[in-house]
């Protein structure tokens, strides 16, 4: 049983369960809930910090690795994104925020396969473009949501990011994403044209 009341920590980030999570902590009171968590198992509730404020909708992340220790005090951890959570109530009794929160509930019905397969063929060309390469899912990513998975590699805005993962169904988001994605593609390519002109000394083929 997860705890209902989590330590919270307001990032310019979007975390999806399963995805890692480097950080660099050196502010005093994110040093003191760092060493609570590791002391203590708990896990730490990563939540946007848009510009309108705090969102209500975040991810947990298991602290899963301590990378680096410096003599001032900062660390380097390696954090796992775990549960979906939102947030009930915002506490202020600590150096650091806390909130009270509601666990959400993943969705586990099986999807339409065809569209999987679209869906999937449409971001291997995104990723492609990204990364030069496809992506190679791995057997541990089964357990994860697909859109999750995807969305955590593709360069979509915080705002998309953060409204997918306030979407409960994953046909929903995968539906989300799938447009994402169309959206993205001419700007991916365009940017693809661009870096062959310029590896070409700035001429394009006739």
């Amino acid at each position: 049983m997860r705890p209902t009341r989590i330590p919270l920590f307001p990032l310019e980030v979007v975390l999806f369960p399963g995805m890692p999570l480097p950080l660099h902590i050196f502010e005093p009171r994110y040093r003191v809930m760092v060493a609570r968590c590791v002391n203590e198992n708990l896990e730490i509730g990563i939540i946007l910090a848009a510009e309108a404020g705090i969102v209500k909708v975040g991810c947990t992340a298991e602290i899963v690795e301590k990378l680096k220790e410096y003599p001032d005090g900062r660390t380097d951890i390696l954090c796992e994104g775990r549960a979906l959570f939102r947030v009930i109530e915002i506490l202020n009794v600590r150096e650091y925020q806390e909130a009270v929160a509601e666990y959400l509930v993943e969705e586990v019905l099986s999807q339409d396969s065809e569209k999987e397969i679209h869906l999937i063929e449409r971001f291997q060309v995104c990723h492609a473009l990204v990364f030069g390469q496809p992506w190679i899912a791995s057997s541990r990513d089964e357990e994860i949501s697909l859109a999750f998975q995807m969305a955590a590699r593709l360069p979509l805005e915080l705002e998309a990011k953060q409204t997918l993962l306030e979407i409960p169904e994953e046909s929903a988001r995968r539906a989300f994403l799938l447009q994402k994605i169309n959206e993205l593609l001419p700007q991916l390519a365009q940017r693809q044209r661009l870096r062959q002109v310029a590896g070409g000394n700035g001429h394009g083929l006739n």
